[in-house]
C-alpha cells in the first residue's frame, strides 16, 4: 500500500512526540520541574537566614562596643579622680559665678572656651599638679587634612615606680563625637560618653578606637560616605599628637578678688583733660597702628 504525503507526516509527528515523552521521563518528569521550583524557595529561604544572621551581628557588635565603652570609663585611679573634680569644680564655680568675668570681656554666662581652659589650668596649677594648655597642630595627609585642637593636661611624676603619666583633660568631649545624621545605636553609645573627660593616655586611645570603629560600622550600615575627620588617625592627632603645652593663670576673677578683673583702659582723648587738671604729670601716649 503505497503511503500518501499525509500519513508520513502522521508518522513524523507521532515520532516526534514519543521522543519528546521519553525524554520527559529520562530527565525525571515531573520531579525535574518539582526541583527546580524547590531551589527557587531554598534560594529565599537562605537569603532570610543570611539577613537574620547579619542582623544578629549588628546587635552582637553594638551590644559588645556598649560593654567595652562601660568597662573603659568605670576603670579609673586616684589620680584620675582628684584631677576630675578639681576640673569639674572650676568649671561649675566659672559658669555659676554672677560675678566672674571673663578674661576677653564676656559675661560669666557666656564664658569663652580659651578662658575657661585657663581658668580650669590655673585652678589645678593651685591644687599642685602640672598642668597646661595643649594645642596640637598636625598637617594634612592622604588620610585626612589638616588641623588644629586645644585641650588641657597635667602631667604627674609623683611616682617613680611608674614614671611620667599624662592625663588628657577634653571639657568638651561628648560632643567631639556626635554626628548629625547617626543611627540609634551609634547615639546611644556617644551618650554614655562624659561630657568633660578626664583619662590617662591609654584610656583614651581605648575610647577614641571604640567610637571610631562604631562610626565607621554607622556609615556603613546607612550606606553613607565616612569623613576623614571621623576616622581613628584624625581623632588621635586632635589629643595624642604633638603638641605646645602652655601655662598661664587664671582670667576669671569668679568673684574671689578685683585684682583679677581687667582694668579699664584711659582714653587717648583724656590726655589733654588730665594735663590740665595735673600739670605735673606726664603722660607718655603710645601710637596704635
Amino acid at each position: 500500500m503505497a503511503r500518501t504525503p499525509a500519513s508520513t507526516a502522521r508518522e513524523l509527528l507521532a515520532a516526534s512526540f514519543s521522543g519528546m515523552v521519553f525524554g520527559f521521563h529520562e530527565d525525571g518528569g515531573l520531579e525535574s520541574y518539582s526541583s527546580s521550583d524547590g531551589s527557587q524557595e531554598n534560594e529565599a529561604t537562605f537569603d532570610m537566614e543570611d539577613d537574620q544572621e547579619e542582623d544578629e551581628k549588628d546587635k552582637l557588635f553594638w551590644e559588645n562596643q556598649n560593654q567595652i565603652l562601660q568597662a573603659t570609663l568605670c576603670r579609673t585611679n586616684s589620680l584620675e579622680t582628684k584631677i576630675r573634680r578639681v576640673t569639674k569644680e572650676a568649671v561649675k564655680e566659672a559658669k555659676e559665678s554672677e560675678e566672674a568675668v571673663c578674661g576677653c570681656g564676656k559675661a560669666a554666662a557666656s564664658v569663652c572656651r580659651s578662658c575657661l581652659m585657663r581658668e580650669v589650668s590655673g585652678r589645678l596649677c593651685n591644687a599642685g599638679y602640672n598642668s597646661a594648655i595643649c594645642k596640637s597642630k598636625w598637617r594634612s595627609s592622604p588620610d585626612f587634612p589638616s588641623g588644629e585642637h586645644t585641650f588641657l593636661d597635667v602631667v604627674d611624676n609623683s611616682s617613680s615606680r611608674k614614671g611620667e603619666i599624662r592625663v588628657i583633660i577634653e571639657l568638651n568631649f561628648r560632643a567631639e563625637f556626635e554626628m548629625a545624621r547617626a543611627s540609634e545605636e551609634y547615639n546611644r553609645l556617644v551618650n554614655r560618653l562624659p561630657e568633660i573627660f578626664v583619662g590617662k593616655v591609654e584610656r583614651l586611645q581605648t575610647l577614641i578606637k571604640i567610637l571610631c570603629s562604631a562610626a565607621k560600622k554607622c556609615m556603613k550600615e546607612k550606606k553613607m560616605h565616612m569623613g576623614p575627620w571621623r576616622k581613628q588617625k584624625y581623632m588621635q592627632a586632635k589629643w595624642l599628637g604633638v603638641c605646645k603645652r602652655t601655662t598661664s593663670t587664671p582670667p576669671l576673677s569668679m568673684g574671689q578678688s578685683d585684682r583679677l578683673r581687667p582694668r579699664p583702659k584711659a582714653s587717648m582723648l583724656t590726655v589733654d583733660l588730665l594735663g590740665e587738671m595735673m600739670p605735673n604729670m606726664h603722660c607718655t601716649a603710645v601710637a596704635v597702628v
